[in-house]
């Protein structure tokens, strides 16, 4: 389930309404797939797409040297796989122009079957943005641009009619629109008016600094998507909460699954069931993207016991 909705697995892939509950795995840290794990890297996704989890997320951060192309792995991903699908979490807007990102998600939808969400940001770290010879932005400028670019990539997807778009930032004349309908769109918004912008614009949210349904971050945001949604004559609960959801999975029972600032740490597969359970049921959580954070269990462990032990109970016990 993509932005609420479902893609029918494994091939033909076709949008369907659904509610049903997204599960994937995050690749790399915060800042992407290192260049040096790049087998690694390809071997895990192949695990998780044999596992059956529905997506594979991986950070843009173009500007450093020893990290892998987020959309040249996503590409090459897609590739190797049959049914998983794949998010980037969430592209670096500046150095990726609109519409040239609108041809590259919707060919990527093309060759895959419809197996891609398009994750947008407005850019966060504005001193390494400008090394790749991108314009500064201020921060309202650069969330202003976000705007523009989810009116704009949708326009250019879907076709028939040439597109003719006039903004403070994208210019674009009697463009030839792709006969690709545009995916699902999330984003990672933070701050009060990229969270308007998410909540007038966007299919799904993807919260920040990895935070959850009980952090204050959560708390405050959430109500100004909503609020945005409500102003635009659309359903708020139709954008999607995906939490990068990173943790320990423990042979036994922690006594404290989460720390003193309230942040989870893991636990037991059951601990982990019944937390992914309870936000699905008490909270609406429309989505878990997995980070292991234990240094001592290895990737394909973790991997393991997310796919084939946590994922189908929580499916189970949240099915309708």
């Amino acid at each position: 389930m993509l932005g609420g909705i479902r893609l029918a697995r494994p091939e033909g892939m076709t949008l369907v309404p659904d509610r049903n509950v997204l599960f994937g795995l995050g690749l790399g840290a915060w800042n992407g797939a290192d260049v040096a794990s790049a087998p690694d890297t390809v071997r895990l996704v192949g695990q998780a797409d044999r596992d059956g989890l529905d997506l594979f997320t991986v950070a843009d951060h173009p500007y450093f040297g020893q990290k892998l192309d987020a959309y040249a792995l996503v590409s090459f991903l897609l590739g190797q796989t049959r049914g998983i699908s794949a998010a980037v979490t969430v592209t670096n807007l500046p150095s990726r122009p609109a519409p040239v990102l609108a041809r590259t998600v919707t060919s990527l939808s093309a060759l895959s079957g419809g197996r891609i969400v398009l994750g947008i940001g407005a850019g966060a770290i504005w001193d390494m943005i400008v090394k790749l010879g991108v314009p500064r932005l201020s921060p309202g400028g650069a969330v202003g641009a976000m705007e523009e670019a989810i009116t704009l990539i949708r326009a250019l997807s879907g076709g028939p009619d040439p597109v003719t778009f006039d903004g403070e930032f994208y210019h674009v004349t009697d463009l030839e629109p792709s006969e690709v309908a545009a995916p699902p769109i999330w984003t990672g918004s933070v701050g009060p008016k990229s969270l308007a912008v998410t909540g007038r614009t966007a299919d799904g949210w993807v919260p920040p600094m990895a935070s959850d349904w009980l952090s204050p971050l959560y708390r405050e945001s959430r109500p100004r998507i909503d609020e945005a949604a409500a102003a635009a004559g659309r359903d708020p609960a139709g954008i999607v909460d995906v939490y990068n959801f990173g943790g320990r999975i423990t042979p036994e029972p922690l006594a404290a699954t989460r720390g003193e600032d309230g942040r989870w740490i893991g636990g037991s597969v059951q601990q982990w069931i019944d937390e992914l359970t309870g936000a699905v049921l008490e909270h609406r959580a429309g989505g878990f993207i997995f980070r292991n954070t234990d240094q001592d269990t290895s990737a394909t462990e973790a991997l393991a016991r997310w796919a084939q032990e946590i994922v189908p109970a929580v499916r189970e016990a949240t099915a309708k």
